[in-house]
């Protein structure tokens, strides 16, 4: 019985310290690096570049010196971006893509405006967060979420992979994340699950890729104050991490530094207390937990009245 007693806390402290160590490292003893130097690149590619951290990060992108090809939804607000950049550095180019990643021609449009040009630093951060029940949003809209969070990033990676591999450039890639991926997400369950494809989609990726000289970086911020939540509902466990929001600035430096040095990267008190959690409670308890109490949660009983509405509505038709 001592015997294994011993094995749990030992594998159970090996888990804490590997993650403690490698953690610490990145943040205290790697400082953000250049990424144009680091792979003599010229070009980088951001999705969601016209706000909050995709903006941030051509921003720093930018003052590295890099050429950037800015890729967002279409609006007023790509415009403000990349102008801001062309006035900010008036030697260098940036080109707008205007795109919806939710749809199923953004990647034609992305191939029409790079095609002459070698893309190496790809930062896939597109996302938006779609709350509610599951069930009470249409299928469009799911698909146009899930497409826009975690397919587009499939598209994208594959053509600039190619690309790259062919040419025999070095290079990355980095995916946006969350803290939401480490836990089930009732009333926003297409973002947890396509945050969660990002971070297993990138670790495969890194084992393939890393051979080739090309890094794979994902991160998990905390949440960010931006207008990224404008549009969810009211939900009490957002609001909570809200009160941790850091600011959109304050990544780019810590996702920088981690480029190449490791594979998963949280950013910001929720995302570190997250990853803690999940080793301390096992997951598969949580959900069974969580799914145990849902109903008796003031976020439920609100999602409920609305749920109830839409199906009301179906059952109408």
């Amino acid at each position: 019985m001592e015997v294994y007693k011993y094995l749990f806390w030992t594998l159970f402290l090996f888990s804490f310290v590997t993650y403690f160590v490698q953690h610490l490292i990145c943040a205290y003893f790697y400082k953000t690096q250049n990424l144009k130097r680091r792979y003599n690149a010229q070009w980088a590619l951001v999705t969601g570049a016209s706000s909050g951290i995709g903006k941030s990060i051509a921003f720093k992108l930018a003052r590295q010196g890099l050429n950037v090809v800015l890729v967002a939804l279409g609006d007023p607000l790509l415009d403000a971006t990349h102008d801001e950049l062309v006035q900010a550095f008036d030697k260098q180019e940036f080109r707008k893509v205007p795109a919806n990643l939710g749809g199923d021609d953004y990647l034609e449009s992305i191939k029409a405006a790079t095609d002459d040009i070698p893309v190496q630093i790809v930062f896939c951060n597109a996302g938006y967060l779609l709350t509610g029940f599951f069930f009470a949003r249409s299928l469009g809209d799911l698909m146009a979420n899930h497409n826009c969070n975690a397919t587009s990033a499939v598209q994208i990676t594959h053509h600039f992979v190619s690309k790259m591999l062919t040419a025999k450039l070095k290079g990355c890639f980095v995916y946006t994340s969350s803290a939401a991926a480490a836990a089930p997400s009732p009333f926003s369950v297409l973002y947890a699950a396509t945050k969660s494809f990002l971070a297993s989609f990138g670790a495969g990726l890194a084992a393939e890729l890393g051979p080739y000289g090309i890094d794979v970086l994902v991160f998990f911020p905390s949440p960010v104050a931006s207008r990224f939540y404008d549009k969810a509902h009211k939900i009490d466990a957002l609001e909570f991490f809200k009160k941790f929001a850091v600011s959109a600035e304050e990544l780019p430096d810590t996702v920088f530094a981690s480029i190449g040095r490791t594979v998963f990267r949280d950013v910001g008190p929720t995302g570190v207390g997250f990853r803690l959690a999940m080793k301390i409670i096992d997951y598969n308890f949580l959900a069974y937990l969580t799914a145990s109490i849902a109903s008796f949660m003031p976020d439920y009983k609100r999602q409920k009245v609305e749920a109830d509405a839409a199906l009301a509505r179906n059952y109408a038709r």
